[in-house]
């Protein structure tokens, strides 16, 4: 099947990059201003909802789920990569990593307050996507909210384009129609952030942010 190929292979790509990536990636909302106040609107509107744990899905070595925790949730980390749920672990062991699959998650219907999924869809086949949002929108309990990470396409003639990522081959997304498979599952968009490409970026691609609401 194209998506087991598929998270086979982003599998045991992270797998073998694991530790370069964990000491890339570390530090990286110390330099985000835009990364950091969307995640603490985020969180705010996570208490506010009162509702349940958050998951970050795709967390890697946990460094984002390490600030959730600090900004006041109860979160833990989801990831396909074995060895990257091994290092959040050792670099994070006060909090909760687990291997899983962000297509089949082992989480009850309506169970989270919040889901995070930065920039971990990317690598998903296009047409698997719906059935992986709807998944998103199964385990938020109403009221609870989707921060949704990916890079954009420029192009909206071209709903999604491939990319050649430094991981495994990925996806870039035309934001207004990722936010309308969103709304056809009930999750109304509440926020968008849009960071430019910036000189140092290796891709000259927009980095886009959507906050959702599960209805």
């Amino acid at each position: 099947m194209v998506e087991h190929d598929a998270l086979t292979a982003t599998r045991e790509a992270y797998d073998d990059a694991a530790p370069t990536y964990a000491e890339l990636f570390r530090d990286s909302l110390r330099d985000s201003p835009l990364d950091r106040a969307i995640l603490g609107a985020f969180a705010e509107s996570v208490t506010a909802s009162g509702a349940g744990e958050v998951a970050d899905l795709g967390c890697g070595p946990g460094h984002v789920t390490a600030h959730l925790d600090e900004l006041g949730l109860a979160a833990f980390g989801v990831d396909a990569s074995p060895a990257m749920i091994e290092l959040a672990r050792q670099a994070y062991p006060g909090l909760r990593f687990e291997v899983g699959s962000m297509a089949a998650l082992d989480i009850a219907d309506g169970a989270l307050g919040g889901v995070l999924s930065r920039w971990s869809i990317i690598h998903t086949p296009p047409q698997e996507v719906p059935a992986v949002l709807a998944e998103f929108h199964r385990v938020l309990a109403p009221g609870g909210h989707l921060l949704i990470g990916f890079s954009g396409s420029e192009d909206p003639t071209h709903l999604t384009q491939v990319f050649d990522h430094a991981v495994a081959p990925a996806y870039r997304w035309w934001p207004d129609h990722l936010a309308a498979m969103l709304r056809e599952l009930g999750l109304a968009e509440v926020a968008r952030l849009v960071r430019e490409p910036q000189p140092t970026d290796r891709r000259q691609f927009k980095a886009i942010q959507l906050l959702a609401r599960k209805g």
